[in-house]
């Protein structure tokens, strides 16, 4: 005969159980950064300041692009729903606007959703589209305001963005500012491959078109004019391009426009991307010399 547990042993083996799962202790573990973080706040922020100063005493990048990936991660990672992690994301992209207008950069490029992203369930996709939508919506209305007044352009395969988010980009070209102090790009269903073959089939149809005949083309088929073809074409190419998430890869992001750009990798999902983090890939910029190939 089973000989049963003392009540007090019996509450502790089913706390323990309680505790036990991979969701529970990933939120415990979440719960003791968000501690930790609360804690070393006024350490931070001296920290911040200081860096900033440093950072300001040299050129800084005229053109920042970011790869903003590892928004699932960090949900995941913060015992949340995926949704969560699309929502922080599109207001640390709005963070990041004040954080660039305060340095004096003059460009952002930013990788918001992929190709390749359309392919997530329909429930992640009308996910993005909301929040994405939102962003924008909340930016041209005037319901978010940045430290500098913006021009935004969206490049990528807007036909096949869902009807709200089309809509959403369709309202913010109409409200942005011309003499915006920071252009902002937003790249949505976005491939490199497919802007390049793009940019060739519309180069050569304007040969085509202008009477070149067909055994000139290849010779008439320079780096200038296609460059004229690009999504990004009237922009300047980025002088330095960050990926978050510890991946080392560039996932066909601006291939054409990144050839003498400077990477930097950074560890951080992108939810959790401070401040600091965008200070500490500045400062790693300035401290390179750049030689576009020469």
């Amino acid at each position: 005969m089973a000989v049963p547990a003392p009540p007090g042993r019996s509450i502790a083996i089913r706390l323990r159980r309680s505790l036990g799962g991979p969701l529970a202790r990933e939120r415990l573990r979440a719960a003791r950064r968000r501690l930790v973080d609360l804690a070393l706040q006024p350490v931070y922020a001296v920290y911040v300041r200081r860096l900033r100063a440093a950072v300001l005493a040299y050129p800084r990048p005229s053109h920042v692009a970011i790869i903003m990936d590892g928004n699932r991660r960090w949900a995941r990672r913060e015992g949340l729903g995926a949704g969560a992690g699309h929502r922080r994301g599109a207001e640390k992209a709005l963070e990041l606007l004040d954080w660039c207008a305060g340095l004096g950069v003059r460009e952002v490029t930013l990788w918001a959703l992929s190709l390749e992203n359309l392919g997530r369930t329909p429930d992640e996709i009308g996910t993005i589209t909301d929040v994405a939508a939102e962003a924008l919506s909340a930016l041209t209305s005037g319901r978010r305001r940045t430290k500098a007044p913006i021009q935004i352009r969206v490049i990528g395969r807007r036909e096949l963005l869902p009807e709200r988010l089309r809509q959403a980009v369709e309202d913010s070209k109409a409200v942005s500012r011309e003499d915006g102090t920071l252009q902002v790009t937003v790249a949505l269903a976005y491939s490199g491959r497919d802007e390049l073959v793009e940019a060739c089939r519309e180069t050569v149809a304007e040969l085509v078109e202008a009477g070149v005949p067909g055994n000139r083309l290849p010779a008439e088929l320079t780096a200038e004019r296609l460059a004229a073809h690009l999504y990004t074409r009237g922009s300047s190419d980025p002088d330095l391009v960050i990926r978050t998430s510890g991946e080392l890869r560039m996932s066909g992001f601006l291939p054409w426009q990144s050839a003498y750009s400077e990477y930097y990798f950074c560890e951080a999902y992108w939810p959790a991307f401070r401040e600091i983090d965008f200070l500490r890939a500045i400062r790693t910029f300035q401290q390179r010399g750049r030689r576009f190939g020469r």
